[in-house]
């Protein structure tokens, strides 16, 4: 029969080995991110800053035509 201190550091190494293992992927897939957005960045056409200024003129409004009527008793 084996004893129940090497099953333990069997089920130890595998855990540690599946740590591992997903922390070299979880790696990996920060690197090619980081690159991919670097080389994306690097495509893009350099940018300034760019102002632009524009003057609007006002509209002449015409004015309401009103028709008062006013009366006065005699």
């Amino acid at each position: 029969m084996i004893p129940p201190t090497r099953t333990r550091r069997r089920r130890s190494r595998r855990r540690f080995g599946a740590w591992a293992l997903r922390t070299a992927v979880l790696l990996a897939v920060f690197a090619v991110g980081l690159a991919l957005g670097q080389a994306l960045d690097d495509a893009s056409p350099p940018s300034g800053t760019r102002t632009s200024v524009r003057t609007l003129a006002p509209l002449t409004l015409s004015g309401e035509t009103v028709t008062v009527t006013v009366t006065t008793a005699p």
